[in-house]
């Protein structure tokens, strides 16, 4: 193609410049009023900081403080001369001489028919915000300080609030600071720092509630105090008891009953009396772990007060069949060995911080998970577990169609030897090829083993230093390529304090071990991996399932694959209703999503619930999980945080990968089988809807999943998964 001639380009240049000269340029594809305009500079996010507090000597309460972005750029709460409106709550609260407890300056009045109208802490909003700078405000308060206050005691006020982006499609910000002082200007020496948010974040990741007007522990204990109750149904809403009963949920003895008395529900009313039911919380650390949020690592100033203040309020919030003024349970039984106790002056007698021995008295003592032992009490094998460890030394004999042979040990925490007639169970379990567990045929008798096959091993035969080996009766199968697993399991039941009052039988298990092997000669290449073990355990803090058996996400992927259902036990269902029912998937990706979707994928799902049946035809609906993780606006089952499991943002760069893994068995889903993105994605979102989506991009190619949604696309996860 020929250049145009000088004379033309000249031409069209000067026709150009008359253009600019004249005003009659291209129009612009965007105004001032235009969103777009601004999102080349919009930065999301809010950042408030609390300068100074006063109370002036007429009560009048002030606080100042600054509106910023991230980047330290001052902000218009009103809007109008950077992105997005500012709407904030104010809180006064002050701890009164010889007490630890706050007391609210910011109150309102609230009706119930169990308690009537009372008058308890709350947010303010409608005093006056004068700005007195570049994101710089000043709010002095409606509620005042009354005459005569102490200007000697700590005070603390509090700003929380949002940002509205959502004109610019950035969402909503949110942010909340609390500010200690003195109104006579003397140092704070008073605090109240019993829980720092540092340990609820471990389970809750950003701990937030009442439509994200509420950020930290520091704000919450102001208005959860001795003045907060629910009139509606009569529920002390105090710190001390309302968190504690909220973590025992379902295992509060008030919500199980007794054959005499039937349980009723833990409910609370909040916004617009809308019912909060609080009875199927089950705290995925086990509410015993006092020190999961009582942590004595944070720096919490008075993070030993669980040790050394015992009172009923607190220890009768888990224990609510306890009337401490009589020492009776609500049956006809005596629960309290101390007694009536008319105040807490003498808890502190029994309840001391750690006794000798566990299961006793002491509050560390009576706290005891099982398996927890060791942790918390010196070594004594007298009084504590001695502990079972299997490991995996080598695997010998991998080649395909050989029978490979385990060596391994079994051992106590003291590193003594084992004897295999002392655990009631040790297995092995192999599967593979590492690329996608699933539908690999080990041969007869497996299949009720979908994909794996497992082999007791209590027959092994072992050496006097305790050296043993097992070889399997299943081999490799012939003409097996890639990699290989094999993972043990181990469990004993243990008596400890035998012969006392205080004997306790229970099972303890191994951790899992896992050996990978080339089954042909090449590389050994290990399973993917997906999420980390110790992610899980920020908020397991010990996971263990069936029965004590399993604690290894490697090791739980070789069972939990994408052949296997629970069709071995729905015939033995408990409920009749069950048995009828097709088996129900378990591919991990499958299960594990949907049990922690729980209460949201109940809610969302027209087809039937997620029910697995276990072992002896047990019944585990998981439709009452309410995942703990909160969003930004603070609710929770906020199930779009995927880091809170997911390594190395697995949940969508994997998406390529996923493709090529095995398709995935769910009888009761919409689709059957169904590929292994749509599997991973139907976990949580379960709707018919939903399930068109995943088969109208699914044909005979496979899934065309990671063209719309690997990182980087336009609907990558990542963007999708945020608020």
């Amino acid at each position: 193609m020929k250049r145009p001639s000088l004379w033309i380009r000249l031409t069209a240049l000067a026709a150009l410049l008359a253009l600019c000269l004249t005003g009659q340029t291209k129009k612009q594809p965007h105004t001032l009023r235009d969103k777009a305009t601004f999102l080349d500079f919009v930065t999301s996010g809010l950042v408030i900081t609390i300068n100074s507090a006063a109370i002036a000597a007429n009560g009048t309460i002030t606080v100042s403080y600054t509106l910023t972005d991230p980047n330290g750029l001052p902000l218009d709460a009103t809007g109008a001369t950077t992105p997005g409106v500012v709407s904030l709550a104010y809180v006064a609260s002050y701890i009164p001489k010889g007490q630890t407890q706050y007391v609210a300056y910011t109150t309102s009045q609230v009706t119930g028919a169990v308690l009537g109208t009372i008058t308890r802490p709350n947010f303010e909003l409608g005093g006056t915000a004068t700005q007195i700078g570049p994101g710089h405000y000043k709010y002095t308060f409606i509620a005042h300080a009354p005459s005569g206050f102490d200007p000697t005691v700590t005070t603390t006020v509090a700003v929380d609030g949002n940002r509205d982006l959502t004109p610019f499609d950035l969402g909503t910000s949110y942010a909340g600071t609390t500010f200690n002082f003195v109104p006579n200007g003397s140092p704070v020496i008073v605090t109240r720092d019993v829980i720092e948010t540092e340990s609820c974040n471990t389970c809750h990741y950003q701990l937030a509630f009442h439509g994200g007007y509420a950020h930290g522990m520091p704000m919450c204990v102001l208005c959860h105090q001795p003045q907060n109750a629910d009139p509606v149904t009569g529920n002390t809403l105090d710190a001390k008891v309302f968190f504690h009963k909220i973590h025992m949920g379902s295992q509060l003895p008030s919500v199980v009953g007794t054959k005499t008395n039937p349980g009723v529900p833990f409910e609370v009313a909040g916004y617009m009396n809308i019912i909060s039911n609080f009875s199927t919380v089950i705290d995925p650390a086990d509410p015993r772990r006092c020190e999961v949020c009582h942590s004595q690592t944070t720096g919490a100033k008075q993070a030993t007060a669980f040790l050394s203040q015992p009172s009923r309020a607190a220890c009768g919030a888990c224990h609510d069949d306890l009337n401490f003024a009589t020492g009776f349970s609500n049956g006809p039984e005596v629960n309290h060995p101390g007694g009536p106790q008319p105040n807490d002056s003498e808890c502190h007698n029994c309840h001391i911080p750690q006794g000798e021995m566990p299961f006793d008295a002491s509050i560390l003592g009576a706290h005891v998970v099982p398996a927890d032992t060791p942790a918390n009490y010196p070594p004594n094998p007298d009084t504590l577990l001695a502990g079972i460890n299997l490991a995996i030394t080598s695997v010998a004999n991998t080649s395909a169609g050989k029978t490979p042979t385990v060596n391994f040990t079994l051992r106590d925490n003291k590193g003594n030897n084992v004897p295999l007639s002392q655990p009631d169970t040790l297995n092995f379990t192999m599967a593979g090829p590492t690329t996608d567990y699933g539908y690999t045929s080990f041969g007869a008798g497996t299949a009720s083993t979908p994909g794996y096959v497992t082999e007791s091993a209590l027959e092994a035969a072992c050496g006097s230093s305790g050296a043993c080996a097992y070889t399997f009766t299943h081999a490799v199968p012939k003409g097996a390529t890639g990699t290989y697993t094999i993972g043990g399991e181990a469990r004993e039941s243990v008596t400890v304090l035998a012969g006392t009052e205080s004997a306790q039988t229970f099972e303890v298990g191994a951790s899992n071990p896992v050996v990978n092997f080339s089954v042909d000669g090449s590389a050994v290449a290990p399973r993917r991996t997906v999420v980390a073990l110790s992610n899980c355990n920020n908020c397991h803090v010990f996971l263990s399932q069936h029965g004590a058996l399993r604690n290894n996400n490697e090791y739980c992927v070789l069972c939990h694959n994408p052949s296997n259902t629970d069709a071995s036990q729905r015939p033995n269902a408990v409920i009749a209703s069950d048995k009828a029912l097709p088996p129900q998937g378990i591919n991990f990706n499958l299960l594990v999503h949907r049990i922690h979707d729980g209460v949201n994928a109940a809610a969302d799902s027209p087809k039937n619930p997620y029910i697995v049946v276990g072992y002896g035809g047990s019944i585990n609906n998981f439709s009452g999980i309410l995942f703990p993780v909160m969003s930004p606006s603070g609710d929770a089952t906020y199930m779009q945080n995927c880091a809170m499991c997911h390594v190395n943002s697995t949940e969508q760069n994997d998406l390529p990968l996923m493709g090529n893994l095995n398709q995935v068995i769910d009888p009761q889903g919409w689709i059957n089988p169904v590929g292994p993105i749509s599997s991973a994605c139907s976990g949580c979102h379960v709707s018919k809807d939903e399930a068109s989506h995943f088969l109208a991009n699914t044909d005979s190619l496979g899934e065309s999943c990671s063209v719309c949604h690997s990182a980087g696309a336009q609907f990558a996860v990542d963007a999708e998964h945020t608020p």
